[in-house]
């Protein structure tokens, strides 16, 4: 039986404060603005400047980074190991570069190493050539061939 003035007390009060938020009267503290913050600065070091990366120079020209609060500042690295070094560095916030940067630095034993997001420009800028036309390529024609790869002095075995 004493429990019942109790559930009465605290629906009470649970009622009243309920009700008094509901008010539509509001204080000259809740109508000001927020002050506006700083943007986040990003530097965004990019292994070449690229067709590839058509929207993303689109997005900074049109404003969009600054509407979503960054200022972003790009800068070339001319290679993907310098674009790496400045990532690894903290010389740049995010590096643009093909995904064989980052695992190389992995296979290396690096303690800090980078995280990769992939498929960024939807097409990849890589080729395959040969010293002699092939008119009718196939991807078995690799077998038993070395491949260079996409950095210097890189070359790749296919089986």
């Amino acid at each position: 039986m004493k429990k019942r003035p109790i559930v009465y007390l605290i629906t009470a009060a649970l009622l009243t404060l309920t009700v008094s938020g509901c008010g539509s009267e509001k204080t000259e503290k809740q109508t000001k603005q927020p002050t506006e913050k700083e943007p986040t600065k990003v530097i965004l070091n990019e292994v070449a400047h690229s067709i590839f990366y058509a929207p993303m120079y689109a997005a900074i020209e049109n404003g969009y980074f600054e509407d979503e609060g960054l200022d972003i500042t790009v800068i070339t690295g001319f290679g993907a190991d310098k674009t790496m070094t400045a990532v690894l560095s903290g010389e740049a916030d995010i590096g643009f570069m093909g995904s064989e940067a980052s695992i190389y630095t992995y296979n290396e034993g690096a303690n800090d190493y980078v995280v990769n997001f992939a498929q960024l420009t939807q097409r990849a800028g890589n080729f395959l050539v040969a010293r002699e036309e092939m008119p009718d390529f196939s991807w078995d024609d690799l077998k038993g061939k070395k491949v260079l790869g996409g950095r210097k002095g890189v070359v790749h075995k296919s089986m």
